[in-house]
């Protein structure tokens, strides 16, 4: 059964089916969708702090990773995130990455905005909070450019077709020629085109969750990635995963989810 869902839980279903595989790769789509030890991960924080700082309205992104990631400080997060977290607020700084932290985070953008140069500059903004290396920037981008295109409801060949022109991202290779040598990779370079290659060999938002698990590597970033573009393109997803997603989240996620719902829903 499926469900017409928040947002935000495109992103979080794909972090949360994902959970268990970063570690523990698997070349399959064959594999039991929701299983008791998922979990939610930085990710999912993330993705929170992004949808909460567009609800406060002033968009201080750097503001609300920085209160997210100490509030919620065991999610896994990369080394040199968690050395900036440590950091008061005040002497933090961006430090030129080019993970893939930028575009994990940033589906919210895409829900929220309604027009190209709106998505580009939020996402832009929320990459460079901590990752303002350009390859930082050009994955927050084009993950956000394609959850807006596939939220109008672009053709998946006109999605394809305006990332590779504006991006210069390869996404015409198959999943099956890119899946036995992939390995995992933290790059937004190496995270953001394959995720988005995902969605685009897809068939419903589950199928495309099980094609980015299937690849290895990162598999929660890139499920997560995957799974924003995908709930903005299908608008559904099983009602099996919706619940596992809600008896997980804290109550401050709860409240952020809900107020992002309403003022940005989803409808079809």
């Amino acid at each position: 059964m499926t469900t017409i869902p928040n947002p935000l839980y495109g992103a979080i279903g794909g972090d949360l089916v994902g959970s268990i595989y970063e570690f523990c790769n698997i070349k399959t789509k064959e594999f039991e969708l929701v299983k008791e030890e998922c979990c939610l991960t930085d990710d999912s924080a993330l993705t929170m702090a992004t949808a909460d700082a567009i609800l406060g309205g002033q968009a201080e992104y750097a503001r609300y990773y920085h209160a997210w990631g100490n509030r919620h400080p065991h999610m896994g997060y990369g080394g040199k995130f968690r050395w900036w977290l440590e950091l008061p607020f005040e002497e933090t700084f961006p430090y030129g990455s080019w993970g893939n932290g930028a575009a994990m985070r940033v589906s919210p953008v895409g829900f929220a905005f309604d027009t190209e140069d709106e998505v580009l500059d939020a996402a832009e903004a929320s990459a460079s909070a901590t990752h303002n290396h350009p390859e930082g920037v050009r994955g927050a981008q084009a993950t956000a450019m394609a959850v807006l295109l596939a939220r109008r409801g672009e053709t998946m060949k006109a999605i394809q077709t305006e990332i590779e022109r504006r991006f210069d991202y390869d996404l015409s290779t198959p999943l099956d020629v890119i899946r036995p040598e992939y390995e995992f990779d933290v790059s937004c370079q190496g995270t953001v085109p394959v995720a988005i290659r995902a969605f685009l060999q897809s068939w419903c938002y589950e199928d495309a969750i099980r094609n980015a698990v299937s690849l290895g590597g990162d598999s929660d970033t890139i499920a997560a990635i995957t799974g924003g573009i995908a709930l903005a393109y299908y608008k559904e997803m099983p009602r099996r995963l919706v619940e596992a997603i809600e008896v997980r989240l804290t109550p401050d996620m709860r409240e952020v989810c809900e107020a992002f719902g309403q003022r940005f829903p989803l409808t079809v």
